[in-house]
C-alpha cells in the first residue's frame, strides 16, 4: 500500500459516497457482529482456564448406566471415600475433595447466619488448585482443622479494611465451628464454574454414613496428573478398581452398573451433566456460527457491490495502462484499496461493538467488555485477511479489462453474463443464510414461549418454595415449630411437606420396581417422600383412584417388615412404564416384588426441572411427618402479593431458627433459571439474525441501484415500444427475486437440521412446523420487493427520451 491506494481510496469514497457508506457500513455491521459474538464464545470456552495449571486438572465423574434409568448419565460428584480409596489402590495420586461450595454454610455473627459459598477441602487442595493468595500461605493453612481461609470479598465484607488473618469467625456447615483466618486468597473470576468464597478443612472423621458407599454422590473430586498420557493411563485401571471397590455396593460387574470417569476441569463447563443435553454446548457453537456467518454475509455483500461498481472504474484502469501501469500494480493497488476500506470498516464494527455491548449485556444478562490488547491486533490481522479475500475478485475483474476496447466504448463494461451469474451467486449465498437465521429465530422464539406456556402439571402461580428446612442445623422440632407458624400467617391457604418440590430440592432417588410375571429387575422410577396435602397444595390433577390423606392411616410409609406392601401414588408416565393399559387399570395393582407397592392412585406428571431435562416415570410415597426427613422442603401456597408474603415468612423463619440463613422463592423465579439460558440464546441469535438480514438487505439495495441505473436505456427502448410502468417494475423485482426464491433450496435444509438438533435437547418441545419456513420464506420475499421496490418504480416512471439520451 502505498500514498496512490491511499489517494484512490479517498477519490472513490468521496466521488461514490452512498456506495462507500453501504460498503463500510455492511462491513462494520458484520464486524461488529462477529466481535460481540467472538467475545460471548471467548467467555463461555475459558472456564477454569485462568487457574495457574489448568490443563493438569482433571473432575472425577459418576456414570450411572442403568437400564431405562432416569438418572443415566455422567455426573461432576463422588462419594465422600474415593479419594481414600484411589490413594490406598494408586499410592502418590494428587487429588482433592470439595464439599459445599455455593451457598455451602453460613457465617454466624451476632446470632443471625449469613449464606456463604462454604467449601470443605482436604488439606492437598493446594497441591491441585494453587489459587492465588492475598495474604498468607494457603498450603499450611489447611493443615489446622481450626483454619480458615476467605476470599478477598469475604475479608472486606467482615473485616473492612483491617487485617483479618489471625482473627476469628464462626462458621456453620454441619455444626457451628470456630475458625481462626490463617489467609486470604483473591476473588475467583467470572470465567468459573467453582463456587468458593470460604474454605475450610474436610472433616477427619467422614460427616455422614454413606461416605464409603458406592452409589452416593456428596462431593466433588478432583485429581492432578502431569501429563495427558498420565490421566489415560489411570483410565485404563479404572474398571479393574470398580470392580474391585464397589463388588459390596454393586455387586458382580459393578462397572457395567456405574463407572468413574476423568474429565478435565476446562471442559466441565460445555460438557452435558447426567441426562441433560448438550445445551450450553450447542449454544455457544451456534451463536458463534452466527457471528461468523453474519462475517461471511458482509464480506459477500462487500464483494458483490464492489464487483458491481467496478464496471464504473474501468476507463480509469485503461488509462493507467496507456500510461505504463502493467496487471501486477492495479492488482496491488486494488488489493490496498480493498484492504484500507476493511480497515476503515473493522475501526467501525469496532466502535459499534463497544456502543453495542451495553444493550447485548443487558439482553442476554452478560457481563463482556473489549479486551483491546487482543482484539486490536486480531482485528489487524482479520482487516488484512478480509481485505485480500474481499478485494481479490474486484481486483482482478478491474486489472484484466482491455484498454482499447474500454476507451473505444461507450458504455462502461459490466462483466457481462459471467459478472451477473457472480453477483446472482453471492445474493443466493446471502440470502440463504438470512432465510436460515429468520427461520432459526422463529423457531427458538417459538420453543422459549412453549416451554413458559406449557403445562406443568401444577399451578405455579401463588406457590413458595421454603430451602432453608432442608439444613443440617435445623432439627425436627424446628422444623415443625415453622411451618405450624406459617399455616397462621395472613394469606397462606396451604403447606405441604417432602422431599421434592418445583424447581428441585435437591434429592434425585431412582430404583427398579419388579414387575410381576416379569423376569429382571424391572422398570427403574423416581420416587419422592411427600406429606400431607402435598398433591392438593400443588393442585396435582388426579387421573384415577385417590391420594394420600388422614382418612387412611395405613398410607404411612413405617418402618414395615420385608414383604409387607406400602402404598404408593404414580405419575401418568409411570403406568406404560409399568405396563397398565389406562389410569384406572393401574390403581390396585402391586408391584415391586420383594419389596411390594400397591398403586392406590394416579396424578398427572408435574415437571419441576429444567424443559431439558426428561420428565421421566416416578412415583411418590407418603410420610405423615415428612421433616423427620434430612431433606425436607415446604411448599406454601398463599394468595397476595409474593413480595409481601416471601418477607413474612423471611421475618418468621428468622425468629424461630435465626441460626440458618433464609432461602426461599416463589416458583415461577425458580421456573425462570431454567429459561434463563435458552432465552439468552434466542435473543442473541436474534439480535445477530436482525443484522445479518439488515446487511443482505442493504447489498441487495446497492446492488438494484446500480442494476437498475445501468439498464435504463433499455427501460427506455421497453417503454418506446409499450412496455408499461407496472411491466417495467414487476421486471426488476422479478429479476431481483430470483435468487431469493433460489435461497430457499439451501436455507431450507440448513434451518431443518440445525434446528431439529437444537429442538432434541427439550422433552418437552414444539413440532418442526413448516409455517416456519414458508412464513420464513415469505418475510424474506417481502423484504426483498420492499427493498428494491424503490429503485424500480423510479425507473419505471423515467421518460424514454431522457431514458434513451441516458449515459
Amino acid at each position: 500500500m502505498n500514498r496512490f491506494a491511499l489517494l484512490s481510496l479517498y477519490r472513490s469514497l468521496t466521488r461514490h459516497r452512498l456506495y462507500a457508506a453501504l460498503n463500510i457500513g455492511g462491513l462494520a455491521v458484520g464486524v461488529a457482529v462477529f466481535l460481540v459474538l467472538g467475545l460471548y464464545v471467548r467467555f463461555e470456552t475459558s472456564f477454569e482456564k485462568w487457574l495457574p495449571r489448568h490443563a493438569g486438572i482433571y473432575v472425577v465423574q459418576t456414570v450411572w448406566n442403568l437400564p431405562e434409568s432416569p438418572v443415566n448419565g455422567a455426573y461432576p460428584n463422588t462419594m465422600g471415600g474415593l479419594l481414600d480409596q484411589l490413594r490406598e489402590d494408586f499410592p502418590g495420586i494428587v487429588g482433592t475433595r470439595i464439599r459445599g461450595g455455593e451457598n455451602g454454610g453460613s457465617v454466624i455473627r451476632g446470632g443471625v447466619a449469613t449464606a456463604e459459598d462454604v467449601a470443605q477441602v482436604d488439606a492437598s487442595f493446594f497441591r491441585v488448585f494453587d489459587l492465588p493468595m492475598a495474604r498468607g500461605d494457603g498450603r499450611a493453612a489447611l493443615a489446622s482443622p481450626t483454619n480458615a481461609l476467605i476470599s478477598e470479598s469475604v475479608a472486606r465484607k467482615y473485616f473492612g479494611t483491617a487485617n483479618p488473618v489471625g482473627q476469628t469467625l464462626t462458621i456453620a456447615t454441619d455444626a457451628q465451628t470456630n475458625y481462626q483466618i490463617a489467609g486470604v486468597f483473591r476473588d475467583l473470576p467470572k470465567t468459573s464454574d467453582l463456587r468458593l468464597s470460604i474454605l475450610i478443612p474436610l472433616p477427619r472423621t467422614p460427616p455422614s454414613e454413606s461416605w464409603f458407599h458406592w452409589g452416593s454422590t456428596s462431593l466433588q473430586t478432583f485429581l492432578r496428573f502431569d501429563t495427558p498420557a498420565a490421566a489415560r493411563a489411570f483410565s485404563q485401571t479404572i474398571p479393574s478398581f470398580v470392580n474391585r471397590r464397589g463388588l459390596a455396593d454393586l455387586g458382580k460387574n459393578a462397572w457395567d452398573t456405574q463407572r468413574i470417569a476423568v474429565l478435565p476441569i476446562d471442559r466441565l463447563h460445555l460438557e452435558p451433566t447426567g441426562s441433560q443435553s448438550a445445551s450450553r454446548k450447542i449454544t455457544v457453537v451456534t451463536l458463534g456460527l452466527v457471528g461468523l456467518l453474519t462475517l461471511v454475509i458482509a464480506v459477500v455483500n462487500y464483494v458483490n457491490l464492489a464487483t458491481a461498481r467496478a464496471g464504473l472504474r474501468a476507463r480509469e484502469v485503461a488509462m493507467r495502462k496507456v500510461l505504463g501501469a502493467d496487471r501486477a500494480t492495479l492488482v496491488r493497488q486494488f488489493l490496498g484499496e480493498a484492504v484500507l476500506t476493511v480497515i476503515v470498516a473493522g475501526l467501525t464494527g469496532l466502535i459499534l461493538a463497544e456502543l453495542g455491548l451495553p444493550l447485548v449485556n443487558a439482553a442476554g444478562g452478560l457481563s463482556l467488555s473489549i479486551p483491546y490488547a487482543l482484539v486490536v491486533p486480531a482485528l489487524a490481522v482479520l482487516a488484512v485477511m478480509v481485505g485480500i479475500l474481499a478485494g481479490f475478485y474486484p481486483a482482478v475483474l478491474l486489472s484484466r479489462f482491455p484498454a482499447a476496447a474500454v476507451l473505444a466504448s461507450a458504455r462502461s463494461p459490466g462483466g457481462g453474463r459471467a459478472g451477473t451469474r457472480t453477483r446472482e451467486a453471492l445474493v443466493v449465498l446471502q440470502f440463504a443464510l438470512a432465510i436460515a437465521f429468520m427461520i432459526g429465530t422463529t423457531v427458538l422464539v417459538a420453543q422459549t414461549r412453549h416451554v413458559r406456556q406449557s403445562d406443568l402439571g401444577f399451578r405455579r402461580e401463588g406457590l413458595l418454595v421454603l430451602l432453608s428446612m432442608r439444613d443440617s442445623l435445623v432439627d425436627s422440632a424446628q422444623r415443625r415449630a415453622v411451618i405450624a407458624a406459617i399455616r397462621d400467617l395472613p394469606g397462606v391457604t396451604g403447606v405441604a411437606v417432602g422431599n421434592t418440590a418445583v424447581g428441585g430440592s435437591g434429592e434425585d432417588n431412582s430404583d427398579n420396581v419388579p414387575l410381576p410375571g416379569v423376569t429382571g429387575p424391572g422398570p427403574s422410577l423416581r420416587w419422592s417422600i411427600v406429606g400431607p396435602a402435598f398433591f392438593r397444595v400443588y393442585g396435582t390433577r388426579l387421573l384415577a383412584g385417590r391420594v394420600f390423606d388422614e382418612a387412611h392411616r395405613a398410607d404411612d410409609d413405617p418402618s414395615r417388615a420385608k414383604g409387607v406392601s406400602i402404598a404408593i401414588v404414580i405419575n401418568r408416565r409411570a403406568v406404560a412404564v409399568l405396563g397398565f393399559r389406562s389410569p384406572e387399570d393401574a390403581v390396585g395393582k402391586t408391584v415391586g416384588g420383594d419389596r411390594p407397592r400397591t398403586i392406590i392412585g394416579v396424578v398427572d406428571d408435574m415437571r419441576f426441572s429444567s424443559p431439558r431435562e426428561p420428565n421421566s416415570a416416578a412415583y411418590y410415597i407418603y410420610y405423615r411427618e415428612p421433616e423427620r426427613t434430612g431433606t425436607a422442603v415446604a411448599s406454601i401456597r398463599f394468595a397476595g402479593d409474593p413480595r409481601a408474603m416471601l418477607d413474612a415468612v423471611r421475618k418468621t423463619w428468622q425468629r424461630i431458627v435465626p441460626q440458618v440463613p433464609f432461602a426461599a422463592d416463589t416458583a415461577d423465579s425458580r421456573l425462570n433459571a431454567f429459561y434463563e439460558t435458552d432465552d439468552r440464546a434466542t435473543r442473541l441469535f436474534g439480535i445477530g439474525a436482525a443484522l445479518a438480514v439488515l446487511i443482505g438487505c442493504v447489498g441487495l439495495w446497492g446492488l438494484a441501484s446500480f442494476n437498475t441505473a445501468r439498464r435504463i436505456r433499455e427501460i427506455g427502448i421497453r417503454k418506446t415500444l409499450g412496455a408499461s410502468s407496472a411491466d417495467i417494475v414487476m421486471l426488476l423485482v422479478g429479476q431481483f427475486l430470483r435468487p431469493v426464491l433460489i435461497a430457499n433450496v439451501i436455507a431450507w435444509p440448513l434451518a431443518f437440521v440445525s434446528m431439529r438438533t437444537w429442538l432434541a435437547g427439550f422433552d418437552d418441545r414444539i413440532t418442526l412446523s413448516p409455517l416456519y419456513f414458508v412464513g420464513a420464506s415469505l418475510l424474506a420475499l417481502a423484504v426483498a420487493v420492499l427493498t428494491v421496490l424503490g429503485q424500480s418504480l423510479r425507473a419505471s416512471r423515467a421518460a424514454p427520451a431522457w431514458a434513451l439520451r441516458h449515459d
